[in-house]
């Protein structure tokens, strides 16, 4: 490896909106992230309440697609 040209590698903390902290080591500082595997429905096996149907509905009604239901 060439000296000089690569960034420093150094401890950093990834926090979740959950409230869970992650150290480990990076060349960011303070990593802020929105889902991690202590809150994501994969790992956890819990879904989660997501807010679609009004998405879904809406894109039904632009294209014309009608629904089964």
């Amino acid at each position: 490896m060439k000296k000089g040209i690569h960034p420093d590698y150094k401890l950093t903390k990834i926090t979740c909106q959950c409230g869970n902290v992650i150290e480990t080591r990076s060349t960011v500082e303070n990593i802020h992230v929105e889902i991690c595997s202590a809150c994501h429905p994969f790992y956890t096996g819990k879904q989660k309440l997501v807010d679609t149907a009004g998405r879904i509905e809406r894109f039904n009604k632009r294209f014309g697609i009608k629904s089964d239901k």
